[in-house]
């Protein structure tokens, strides 16, 4: 237990350097590449972007085809999936260089993508990494992946509620206690580390609500309904497009993010606010300081930008953009209520910061984060009425418009279907359903050298030890077997007593077994023979009734 918890405290500290660092880059590059081109009037501005965004979306592409192909988009399904099953390439150590800088050049350019998205997977990354090197079992390794995508949040947002929320929420989809100890230390960890280099300012300079007068619950109401349409159309629309562009065959795969950034060249030239991540226009539309037809109109344009930047192949999320979207579209409805009734001077802010959280939870479908993650920026109980109001209203109305979440709706697009099986029923399936029945077995007076070969031969890790009359006696495994060097017999080098499994248990009970006893494989036996081996069950035995 103790070093499970030095475990994830030091996760948290890394995974806070991580994203600090990353969010660092990806200002540097905004700065050096971005700033430059929109600073231009507006020929030029037109001019400097396409060449800008058409050129780095040529080098991401090829980038993605030839080098890191699991790198590309939000990462957050990648997590999902990654967690529901076990940790692999979406989660290796190439993946997690290729998404940082990738998302790095992707976002700082000027792509309309988000920064969160990929935090989650270059920080889930670098728990299952952890586990890797200090040899946890696969049940540890799944929870430090969750860990590490909480910790990512907190640092992004320094929210470290709003991070546990979303792990819960979003990553795990429930409220998991095993998980809930470890998820807590890491993003308060986290947290600190972003709070002691970049000062923990808020993201965000929001206003101070005031609830003047019960009829504002009604416009709430309607931005509501207003988030859940805009939050529809965004969702189909990616979902649309990014499967039009897969099925292009006139275009090269590495080709097609370049095409992406001209489209969005075009887009971001009248409406430079549009571009990159946007917090600091957001910022604005939260004080109420821009007008009403603009807000409205970078609602729209952002929409739009976002689904070319990920539909086109980019690495980058779209957590940023959906915030931003809710903010415009809810500023805007503000501005206009404010025209018929001017008696509240905050109120374009607040219908700004509720359509924040009302988007968020229609798109992302997590709203209970949404919440948290606007209250924790206000510290305001008196929001939370109106941004209830809305979040509900818009979460509800967008999932009946739209049943299937959006990240599990991009893992079906990619051949995964995490959402087309509940994984608290897969875990219930029997180990009898999914171990192997052609045991290979070794005999303890065997020689060494001999099951070595064997092990070789059949590329499995261990062997049961069975004698000669069927008794089960021992395991060895391969570590055991090189170390004897191919001296003596496979008696003197083997492990008793067994670890077993029944084989009417289920697959829950026998990963749990693995992660306890930090191995890979498990001798099936039956209960009334616990002797005598019926089978062996693999952690890629799992893994593959996962998917399926």
């Amino acid at each position: 237990m103790r070093r499970l918890f030095a475990l994830t405290l030091a996760l948290g500290i890394v995974c806070g350097l991580a994203a600090v660092s990353f969010h660092a880059l990806i200002d540097v590059v905004e700065r050096h590449l971005l700033a430059p081109a929109v600073a231009q009037p507006l020929l030029l501005r037109g001019l400097w972007l396409t060449a800008l965004l058409g050129s780095v979306g040529l080098v991401v592409g090829a980038l993605l085809v030839s080098t890191f192909p699991y790198a590309r988009g939000s990462g957050i399904p990648e997590v999902k999936y990654e967690f529901a099953t076990t940790p692999g390439p979406r989660l290796s150590t190439k993946t997690i260089i290729g998404k940082f800088l990738l998302g790095t050049l992707s976002i700082g350019a000027g792509f309309s993508l988000g920064r969160e998205g990929p935090t989650v997977q270059i920080t889930a990354g670098l728990g299952a990494i952890l586990a890797r090197l200090t040899r946890q079992g696969p049940r540890v390794e799944q929870s430090l992946v969750c860990v590490g995508a909480a910790a990512g949040i907190a640092a992004a947002f320094n929210t470290p509620i709003a991070a546990i929320t979303f792990a819960l929420e979003e990553i795990v989809g429930s409220l998991n206690q095993r998980l809930l100890g470890g998820i807590v230390v890491a993003t308060v960890a986290a947290a600190v580390v972003e709070h002691a280099l970049v000062g923990g300012h808020p993201v965000f300079a929001v206003p101070q609500y005031a609830l003047r007068q019960w009829w504002e619950l009604i416009g709430y109401s309607v931005l509501g309904v207003f988030a859940a349409v805009a939050a529809t159309v965004f969702v189909k629309s990616v979902l649309w497009m990014r499967g039009a562009v897969r099925g292009w065959s006139g275009c090269p795969a590495w080709a097609k993010p370049g095409v992406g950034g001209v489209l969005v060249a075009l887009l971001g030239t009248p409406f430079p606010a549009v571009l990159g991540i946007g917090y600091t226009t957001l910022s604005t539309a939260l004080l109420g300081q821009l007008p009403m037809t603009t807000m409205a109109a970078l609602s729209m344009v952002k929409l739009a930008a976002t689904v070319v930047s990920y539909a086109w192949g980019l690495a980058g999320g779209i957590f940023a953009p959906s915030l931003y979207i809710g903010g415009m579209l809810g500023g805007a409805l503000g501005a206009g209520i404010q025209r018929w009734v001017p008696a509240n001077p905050n109120l374009v802010g607040s219908f700004a910061l509720v359509g924040m959280g009302a988007f968020f939870a229609g798109a992302i479908r997590a709203p209970i984060t949404s919440i948290m993650i606007i209250f924790e920026m206000t510290g305001d109980y008196a929001i939370i009425l109106p941004l209830m109001i809305a979040n509900v209203i818009s979460y509800t109305l967008a999932a009946r418009w739209q049943p299937t979440p959006i990240y599990d709706a991009l893992l079906k697009q990619d051949g995964l279907h995490l959402g087309d099986h509940d994984m608290s029923a897969f875990r219930q399936l029997s180990v009898g359903r999914a171990m192997t029945d052609a045991v290979v077995t070794a005999g303890p007076a065997e020689p060494a050298a001999t099951a070595l070969g064997r092990v070789r031969d059949l590329g499995v890790n261990a062997l049961p030890v069975v004698d000669s009359a069927g008794v089960l006696s021992g395991i060895v495994s391969r570590k055991d077997l090189e170390r004897a060097a191919g001296d003596g017999t496979v008696e003197t080098v083997m492990t008793a007593p067994v670890i077993t499994v029944f084989v009417d248990e289920n697959l829950d009970a026998a990963l749990v077994r693995m992660g306890r006893h930090a191995i890979r494989q498990l001798p099936v036996v039956e209960r009334n023979q616990p002797q005598r081996v019926v089978g062996i069950i693999a952690l890629k035995d799992i893994g593959v009734h996962a998917r399926t």
